[in-house]
Parts: structure tokens; C-alpha cells; sequence
């Protein structure tokens, strides 16, 4: 389904009761919301309201003029809960979707019953990050989405998960193949210019749900460890045999953590 959203069309889906708890996932950079099909068959089984949706530029949403920041990007999430009649929600988001998730309880907390922040971080780029960025944008548009899938899926996922699992690793490249190059360098841009929200952690007062995989490189443990300490009341998992796509690459063991979170959100929530 589409929604026509802040001038651009929003691709979403949707499953479970709609009349439940509402759950929003945001997916990481530069995916599409298929990477939390197995969490929201999960949470639609377990009762509650599942919205997934594609981010500006992704998926199958509209690309528009590809200048995008973090905030235009949390523009779109609230105005997709409006169009769902959404007033307040349980918001998941691993990695660019962590950043969009943060920005936007910090924002607007009333909006929000809960968080769950997979493989992601609070606080801003450093200077090399940005450099980086920067070469990715001048090289995605000079050789393709393609060539610049090939790259990036080595830092997604557990050396395992290539030889064992690698069924989530053709699915994201073929996903990263197909995003438009203006998506992905206007994302890599609004990546390099997001706020640093380290400081709003101790301003979160509804439950939150941690996970990061053993292996990921990418956000490490260590950043988990400070949205950890920095949310007082928290929950941290480390999720075994999985890298960045924590999701995709143990989906029942965040499936069965997210759950079980879900039902201990105090109802009426």
C-alpha cells in the first residue's frame, strides 16, 4: 500500500489487528522494510498491529529530488502514523532506522510506547565517517547501485551467514541493486549530517529493547552498551551468529526478544 506523504508517495505494509498495539519498523541503510518480514509475521501472530514501511528513496517509495535529511526522514515517519490514525506506537529501527528512531522520540516522545533499537548508535559521525560517506556518494554515482551492493554486503553480515545462511545476502544485494543511485547518495548525505543524540538517552523514559549482534562491526557492542546506560530501565541482548542484520540473520531469536517485549508494554499503552 502507498501513502501520499509529506509530497511523496510512502510505500507501507501492514499486518495483525489493527485495532492491537501498534508496532512501527524502520529499516537500516540502504534496505527496504523486507528486512523485518520475519518480525512482523511475529508480532502479527502474537497480536499486536505490524507497520513496516519503505524509508524516502527505498523500497518502493518515490525518490523525489533525493535531498533528504534525518529530519525529513522522522517528517515521514509521523506523518505515516497520521495517515494510519497511529497516535502512539512501539517504533523498532535498526541502524539508519535507530538514528530516525532516536530523532524522532526525542522530537516528539509523547508519540512513542516504546523502542526497540537494533544494531545502531546515538551519536553522530566522526570526520573520517563523513569522508567515507563522501566517497561512497561520488562512487555510487559513478558505477552503479550494483557495484556499490557488492562492497557493502561483505560489511553486513557474520562471516557464517555467507556460507551457511546466504539467503539473506542475495536478498539485500539484490535489494541495495535495485535502489536508486540518487537514493542512496542523498541518504549517505542526511547518514553524515544526523544530530548526535547521546545527550536525550536519559530523557527516554518508555521501555526500551536493545539488540546487537556478536559480530557486528559496524555498531559494535560498545554502542549498544551506551544507548544501554544511557536509557535507564533498559533491556540488552547480544544476538549470537549474526553480524549488522541482526533480523535477518537470527530472525527467531530477535523475533522471540521483541515479543516478549511486546507483552510487557503496560496496556492501554
Amino acid at each position: 500500500m502507498r501513502a501520499f506523504v509529506n509530497g511523496s508517495n510512502i510505500y507501507y505494509a501492514v499486518a495483525g489487528d489493527t485495532h492491537a498495539l501498534p508496532v512501527v519498523f524502520v529499516h537500516g541503510f540502504p534496505f527496504s522494510h523486507q528486512i523485518w518480514r520475519a518480525q512482523m509475521e511475529a508480532a502479527a501472530a502474537a497480536g499486536f498491529r505490524a507497520v513496516a514501511y519503505d524509508v524516502r528513496g527505498h523500497g518502493m517509495s518515490d525518490v523525489g529530488d533525493g535531498q533528504y535529511t534525518i529530519e525529513s526522514h522522522v517528517d515521514d515517519l509521523f506523518a505515516l502514523m497520521d495517515h494510519l490514525r497511529i497516535t502512539r506506537a512501539v517504533v523498532a529501527g535498526l541502524s539508519m532506522g535507530g538514528y530516525i528512531t532516536l530523532r524522532a522520540i526525542e522530537r516528539e516522545p509523547a508519540r512513542f510506547a516504546g523502542v526497540v533499537l537494533c544494531d545502531t548508535r546515538s551519536e553522530a559521525d566522526t570526520d573520517e565517517a563523513r569522508v567515507r560517506r563522501a566517497a561512497s556518494v561520488k562512487a555510487v554515482k559513478a558505477e552503479g547501485s550494483a557495484a556499490y551492493a557488492e562492497g557493502y554486503v561483505r560489511q553486513m553480515f557474520a562471516p557464517g551467514t555467507f556460507t551457511d545462511n546466504p539467503g539473506p545476502v542475495e536478498t539485500i544485494r539484490s535489494i541495495i541493486a535495485g535502489t536508486p543511485p540518487l537514493g542512496i547518495a542523498g541518504t549517505l548525505i542526511a547518514l553524515a549530517a544526523r544530530t548526535d543524540t547521546t545527550r536525550s538517552l536519559a530523557a527516554i523514559t518508555v521501555p526500551a529493547l536493545i539488540l546487537v549482534g556478536d559480530q557486528d562491526t559496524v555498531t559494535p557492542l560498545t554502542s549498544a552498551q551506551t544507548l544501554h546506560a544511557g536509557i535507564r530501565g533498559s533491556e540488552l541482548h547480544v544476538v549470537p551468529g549474526a553480524a549488522h542484520l541482526t533480523t535477518m540473520e537470527n530472525p527467531a531469536f530477535v523475533s522471540e526478544k521483541l515479543v516478549a517485549f511486546l507483552r510487557r508494554i503496560p496496556a492501554g499503552s
